[in-house]
């Protein structure tokens, strides 16, 4: 399952818990040294909407899922400040020296009145000639880049000219209540959007691999 991001980015799964709605049912009940073998759709959905709404949350926090994470760095980095139920691992330069991808807006979003809101709904002209100085800073980053790398740089130092835009790639493993933290915070309508939209492929996945946990997480605790 892999879902498509901004221009150029992505949010794929990469390994999932099997029956990942069976085996938070099966935590809950270990406390009574009790365990089903099967998922059933009346008492074990029950039960789970029951661990949701009242915040015994310990039962979401065994299965887990893998992803692999396509993003600009500045949207990473926001994904990132997620730490608790996570492990990250990520794509290199001080390896690797391939050209480099860049984000390329379709379009720019005004300033807010609130600083806090990091951007308005509004959008700015696109007459406005933005994408020319865009495009100028990334051509001149990479020509740097490459330059430093020509002249014998090492690449773990020459990567510090390149710009936050740029693409990088994660494998994630986080725990399913650690995915919904992160779904729940970073789909908040002040976040800033592009990282909204990875957020939101992490919810379209999730409620497919766990969908009567996340339904009831979402139901109950956003």
């Amino acid at each position: 399952m892999k879902i498509k991001c901004l221009d150029q980015g992505s949010v794929e799964v990469m390994n999932s818990t099997c029956d990942g709605d069976l085996l938070v049912v099966n935590a809950a009940r270990c406390s009574f040294d009790r365990q089903h073998e099967a998922l059933d759709d009346t008492t074990d959905k029950k039960l789970i909407n029951y661990l949701a709404k009242h915040d015994h949350v310990l039962p979401f926090r065994h299965p887990v899922c893998t992803l692999r994470i396509h993003a600009p760095l500045f949207v990473l980095r926001q994904l990132g400040k997620h730490q608790v139920g996570f492990s990250w691992s990520e794509v290199s330069r001080r390896y690797i020296t391939t050209f480099p991808q860049f984000h390329r807006p379709k379009e720019w979003r005004k300033n807010a009145d609130n600083v806090k809101q990091g951007s308005s709904e509004e959008i700015l002209d696109p007459d406005i000639d933005i994408k020319d100085a865009h495009d100028t800073v990334h051509r001149y980053a990479c020509a740097a880049y490459e330059d430093m790398l020509d002249a014998g740089v090492c690449p773990e130092q020459a990567r510090m000219v390149l710009p936050q835009s740029m693409f990088t790639t994660t494998v994630t493993t986080g725990s399913l209540l650690g995915w919904f933290h992160m779904y729940k915070l970073r789909n908040e309508g002040h976040t800033q959007k592009e990282t909204q939209e990875y957020a939101k492929a992490v919810g379209d996945i999730m409620i497919k691999l766990f969908p009567i946990s996340w339904e009831a997480l979402c139901e109950h605790s956003l």
